[in-house]
């Protein structure tokens, strides 16, 4: 049996990287729609009150760190609602370099992390009536791309997750989908230029144009408030009948 979702409730979620970039962005825009937010990342800033949400430092490689955040979430607010599977990081090297230590961590907070986030909150995101899992993926998660092996595999295998969640959750009135952005202005990206250059064999200072803006048809990144703006539209009333579907925020790129 599920819930009933009040309106007068406040509702409580979980955003996880929510120290910077994207995960930032959903965080403030969440708290300013009247949400509690648990802000997860692996660490937690010197002033908390610098940034909006709760934050709460967890480990998202480990089993126990993804346990931890969704404990930490319904003890501070009573309840959790809402769930965004944010967290990630990048690295590119040409396969036969790809440390495999890099390959296991990233599947861990990619892949991994989203599965244990939804297995620990899925009876609270049913008991609220109006669950919601959310899952940050990638274009990535629809094409691919030299030099990323660990990441385009576990954004295309996130995708298999969100898909069978949204059937799971369609009797018990839980929705799941993934928002798939191309290239977003985050410090990720940034931090990527370096090793673009070094698989692709070119200064940084052409790495922009020729290579992380070469695939979309408009030529920006895309911006973190942006992919805040859908994913409240996706957790809110609006978002009700969209569940198990990617949805490419990528400036055109998965239209070639």
């Amino acid at each position: 049996m599920t819930g009933t979702p009040d309106s007068a409730v406040r509702r409580a979620a979980i955003v996880t990287g929510a120290g910077s970039g994207i995960g930032a962005a959903v965080t403030a825009r969440l708290v300013a729609d009247g949400y509690d937010v648990l802000a997860v990342d692996i660490t937690v800033p010197d002033d908390p009150s610098a940034v909006p949400g709760v934050p709460f430092a967890a480990d998202l490689t480990t089993r126990e760190g993804n346990a931890a955040a969704v404990a930490a979430a319904v003890e501070r607010f009573g309840r959790l609602d809402v769930v965004v599977a944010n967290a990630g990081f990048q690295h590119v090297a040409p396969i036969a370099d790809f440390p495999e230590d890099r390959w296991d961590a990233i599947l861990a907070i990619l892949l991994t992390s989203p599965f244990l986030l939804a297995k620990y909150a899925w009876p609270h995101l049913v008991a609220s009536g109006r669950g919601r899992f959310l899952v940050v993926a990638s274009a990535h998660a629809l094409v691919a791309s030299p030099f990323k092996a660990a990441y385009v595999s576990a954004k295309h295998g996130v995708l298999g997750l969100v898909k069978t969640l949204a059937l799971e959750g369609a009797p018990v009135g839980v929705t799941t989908c993934a928002i798939c952005p191309g290239y977003v202005r985050t410090p990720l990206v940034e931090r990527q230029i370096a090793d673009q250059a070094r698989a692709h064999g070119l200064p940084e200072e052409r790495v922009l144009e020729e290579v992380i803006l070469a695939p979309q048809a408009v030529k920006r990144m895309v911006e973190p408030d942006e992919v805040a703006a859908m994913a409240a539209f996706l957790i809110g009333p609006g978002g009700a009948s969209v569940t198990g579907v990617a949805i490419p925020m990528d400036q055109g790129w998965t239209a070639r």
